[in-house]
């Protein structure tokens, strides 16, 4: 009969219960109709961009596919099982989520039971003693059950699970935000790596070329027709060029350890053999920038905490008003065992109390004006992040147009600086010029060279970094719960 009465009663006040605070809207953010930087072929979104269905044979998100490079691939899965710093992040978006747990147990009663036990003896049995004897030990046993429960009135409890959820979906955006970072890291490692292969390639093919033209001026030295001069010119280029192709040798041992630690492998356990393969990079989508506040992560994480931190004020709000906390008990008490469980050893109580602080020197107002001031420096950090996204995009996107357009350029330079050292060896070896001509015409075909491998690798870096800047394919439809949860 108690529990049911204590059931009413929790059901008529939950019935005309209240959530006080702010109801959250997502903060208003500016979203320009088209990208500045966007050529016409890549408004259009191509097939890599596209939702996955529960049979696509690859899983959604492995956008470093589009590179068309098997080791990449096979570098990038490791990334997604063996990197530490995503499993720091997988394992605080699991804390989080059981926050969230723990917050929601709050709006349910709390029962806890006991059994006890005693012996005693003293004054407060002395009267069934006889004269000069002691007082008779008295045994006690008691078995309790204890109900409480605040009733969340005032919403304090809901709003406080509201702010977990929000702070679980930020854990989630702020996991895949450092998934894509990583993998973005190690294909921009992997490309300057690749990079450096190719500049090694073009460096050892020119000491190929200086040592046979070291030969050829030895042999002319010899048969008088060069100077020493020109002898020591060709010997000086040669061992130029073995230098800085040794000098690469630090670069590319850095890139090497750096990809050995972003698949979890020390480096001494990793080895990335050389490779020229030239990897042409790939067109990249822009689409509409609208559709950017929905595949960012780290923007839907911002988004996340504002709601959060909304949520907290009505948490603050609520501070204002009583709490509501009704509580049962009930059991059974005897001095003996054998008849612990008959009726008349039965007892309850039921209750309710109000609380409601009279004066606490402003400490609530100052507690809600906090939660209002974290609640705009959330959305300050939201619109930002917003802005910052459009910007990284503008920024690739300016650069895979404008390397495009200098490599093509670059194209020409490398033709005809090679044509020129053609026509500087043909003079020299016909007697027309000193060897310094062939010098000249020799480091500029180098330079021109290395500037075409080393705008190669540009582009294929601005290409990870456009896919991380659009969200590498994700979506905020992934994030876990659901809006009004």
């Amino acid at each position: 009969m108690k529990y049911r009465l204590l059931g009413m009663i929790a059901m008529g006040v939950l019935a005309a219960a209240c959530t006080v605070g702010p109801d959250y809207r997502k903060p208003a953010v500016p979203a320009p109709a088209a990208y500045k930087e966007a050529a016409p072929t890549q408004a259009a979104s191509p097939e890599f961009w596209k939702q996955a269905r529960p049979k696509d044979e690859a899983a959604r998100g492995r956008w470093w596919e589009i590179f068309g490079d098997p080791v990449l691939n096979a570098l990038e899965e490791q990334v997604t099982v063996s990197n530490q710093t995503i499993a720091q992040a997988e394992a605080q978006y699991r804390g989080a989520r059981a926050a969230v747990r723990q917050i929601r147990a709050n709006l349910f009663p709390t029962v806890t039971a006991a059994a006890l036990a005693s012996r005693s003896s003293g004054v407060t049995n002395s009267a069934s003693a006889q004269p000069g004897e002691a007082p008779p030990a008295v045994k006690a046993y008691q078995l309790p059950l204890d109900l409480s429960w605040e009733l969340d009135v005032f919403g304090r409890i809901r709003r406080s699970v509201e702010a977990g959820i929000a702070g679980a979906q930020a854990g989630a955006a702020d996991l895949e935000a450092v998934r894509l970072a990583m993998h973005a890291e190690l294909a921009v490692d992997y490309f300057t790596l690749r990079g450096l292969d190719a500049q090694k390639r073009i460096l050892d093919s020119s000491v190929v070329a200086d040592l046979e033209a070291l030969r050829i001026t030895t042999n002319r030295h010899d048969q008088g027709i060069a100077s020493g001069v020109d002898v020591a010119q060709a010997q000086t280029v040669l061992e130029t060029i073995r230098a800085q192709a040794m000098d690469l040798g630090v670069a590319r041992a850095q890139s090497e350890h750096a990809l050995a630690i972003l698949t979890g492998k020390p480096p001494a356990d990793f080895t990335l053999g050389a490779d020229v393969t030239r990897i042409v990079p790939p067109e990249m989508p822009a689409g509409i920038p609208s559709e950017l506040l929905e595949r960012r992560p780290d923007v839907a994480g911002a988004e996340r905490h504002a709601a959060a931190a909304n949520a907290q004020i009505g948490v603050a709000r609520a501070a204002y008003f009583p709490v509501l906390t009704l509580s049962a008990s009930g059991g059974y008490q005897a001095s003996t065992l054998a008849d612990f469980f008959s009726l008349p050893n039965r007892f309850w109580s039921l209750g309710a109390a109000l609380a409601e602080t009279l004066f606490d020197a402003g400490k609530r107002r100052a507690i809600s004006d906090e939660a209002w001031a974290a609640y705009d420096a959330a959305v300050a950090v939201y619109r930002q992040n917003v802005l910052t996204a459009f910007q990284e995009v503008e920024d690739n996107l300016a650069a895979l147009r404008i390397l495009a357009e200098e490599a093509g350029q670059q194209d020409k330079a490398v033709v005809a600086a090679e044509h020129a050292l053609e026509l500087a060896r043909n003079r020299y070896q016909a007697g027309i010029t000193s060897y310094l001509e062939v010098v000249i015409a020799q480091n500029a075909a180098l330079s021109n060279e290395r500037t075409a491998a080393d705008i190669s690798t540009r582009r294929l870096t601005a290409g990870v970094n456009l896919v991380k800047a659009l969200g590498g394919g994700w979506s905020v439809s992934e994030l876990p719960y659901t809006r009004n949860n």
